[in-house]
């Protein structure tokens, strides 16, 4: 099943209008796995803007730590439609993330990550860094490329702009 969460915390779904909660999706995937069906989730990276970054990360890394899915990514955050729209759920605090803010809060993300076994994608066209791996194995890795990244971003490969694609 495909599910995309977007995020783990409780204010940045509520802020999204998404019509779930942290305990709300954290049932329904754990329904699912007692069925038998495999997860694949999706986390929206930059969805909480600068304001809500590291909650996000951190409560979205958490509801993945409970549920335990065999698979999990994260795509950046676009605007198809303006980011005005966006911005109005927020009541004017959406604060738009650049490359170097949508970075540490991958950082923060895979930090406080503690899956066994799930494979691990950020190599949708929206994603400026793109990891691919198993995070039980590779998750130190990842945080190396992130780091990496980080500190040299002319250096580390990033995706530009027009090669996104969005």
């Amino acid at each position: 099943m495909y599910v995309g969460i977007e995020s783990g915390d409780d204010e940045v779904l509520r802020l999204m209008d998404k019509g779930e909660t942290f305990l709300s999706v954290r049932e329904g995937l754990l329904l699912a796995k007692e069925t038998g069906i495999k997860l694949s989730v999706i986390i929206l990276e930059g969805v909480g803007g600068l304001k809500y970054s590291k909650q996000h990360a951190e409560n979205s890394a958490k509801i993945l730590n409970d549920v335990q899915p065999e698979f999990a990514s994260v795509l950046v955050l676009s605007f198809p439609f303006g980011i005005g729209r966006y911005r109005d759920r927020f009541k004017g605090e959406y604060i738009p993330m650049d490359i170097p803010s949508l970075l540490y809060e991958m950082q923060v993300f895979i930090s406080n990550i503690k899956l066994t076994g799930t494979i691990f994608r950020s190599n949708h066209a929206s994603n400026y860094l793109v990891l691919n791996g198993i995070l039980s194995r590779d998750k130190e890795k990842f945080l190396e490329k992130i780091e990496f990244a980080i500190h040299h971003p002319d250096a580390a490969g990033l995706r530009r702009e027009w090669q996104r694609g969005l």
